[in-house]
């Protein structure tokens, strides 16, 4: 299975190369990737570099188009396809139909992702991306229990990547109602559930501490205990006189234990998210992952555990140092 690791800098991807992934997604720093926010992604002369390091190693690097464009704003898009096909991109990771349709006759021979936000979760959506706008591969979703995922792949005119680690998204991948209403920015188009500009700490005499989100309080937390990056979803809040993560608890997602059952499905690509994270998180968790999914093609699956050693390395870039299997584990499907 390919090892597709985030890059929200050029360190970063020069890490997960070095350590073993075999393609790195990017962006650029407009609002056509969903980690638009200052600090992070690319400048083309970057791009370019990032590219031609990754070529030499025989790696990929994916640029992200995967927003959606706003009214009268189509062309910023197009030119960023135009710009990643000039930049020699192995490849375009998108969702809006407007684009793909866009790239599909401007750029034929520039292969085209269907983005994890255009969530295509059965074998007619993914029939119907094929057939108008010829993608080659999709991402699927983190709201599909595993045997949805293997049905899927088993009907699918088109390779299939998952999300293997990293944040969890509750919502339609990014289109978040709860942040937009807080705050009024598009998490979507702003790069980020919780913009930096709204959120505020407070700090207390006895050492606790409550963070607020244009004003509305997200939690609060005790002198020692950890806190997260603060997000609607994953706040604790007051329902019927108890206080509790009444949406989501902080917690990551990590499918290392469902490695065996993923590729006997026919998943062709494990994703790691996290282009806003930092160098040592890129180069910690994809080093794990390579292990992992190197030490399986040398084992009879059935034989196959995940060391207890990558368990404790990516727990402890989880968010609240907790993992999950997420929807994965579902009972019902």
């Amino acid at each position: 299975m390919e090892l597709v690791c985030p890059a929200g800098n050029l360190p970063a991807l020069e890490a997960a190369l070095e350590v073993g992934a075999d393609s790195v997604y990017t962006g650029f720093r407009d609002q056509t990737n969903a980690r638009a926010f200052p600090g992070l992604n690319f400048s083309d002369s970057e791009l370019q570099r990032g590219i031609l390091l990754a070529h030499s190693m025989g790696r990929k690097v994916f640029i992200a188009l995967n927003t959606y464009a706003e009214p009268g704003k189509l062309a910023e898009w197009r030119r960023a396809v135009d710009r990643a096909a000039a930049l020699g991109a192995d490849a375009i990771i998108a969702a809006d139909m407007a684009v793909l349709d866009y790239a599909s006759h401007r750029h034929p021979n520039l292969p085209r992702h269907l983005s994890v936000q255009g969530s295509a979760t059965s074998a007619p959506a993914l029939i119907y991306m094929r057939d108008r706008f010829e993608i080659s591969r999709a991402v699927l979703p983190r709201v599909l229990s595993l045997q949805q995922v293997e049905r899927v792949c088993a009907a699918s005119p088109v390779p299939l990547e998952v999300f293997g680690f990293g944040s969890l998204c509750i919502m339609v991948e990014g289109r978040c109602q709860l942040s937009s209403y807080v705050t009024g920015a598009s998490p979507n188009r702003h790069g980020v559930c919780s913009p930096a500009s709204f959120v505020r700490w407070e700090e207390q005499k006895d050492g606790s501490r409550s963070v607020r989100l244009n004003g509305v309080l997200i939690d609060q937390f005790a002198a020692e205990e950890s806190a997260g990056y603060p997000t609607v979803c994953k706040g604790r809040y007051d329902v019927g006189g108890e206080i509790f993560h009444a949406l989501e608890e902080p917690t990551s997602l990590n499918t290392i234990d469902l490695l065996p059952r993923l590729r006997a499905a026919g998943v062709v690509a494990l994703k790691i998210e996290g282009r806003q994270r930092g160098v040592a998180y890129v180069r910690q968790v994809t080093a794990t992952w390579r292990a992992a999914i190197d030490s399986l093609s040398n084992v009879v699956a059935a034989n196959w555990l995940p060391h207890a050693k990558w368990q404790e390395t990516l727990a402890s870039h989880s968010e609240g140092r907790q993992t999950t299997l997420g929807p994965f584990h579902r009972a019902w499907h």
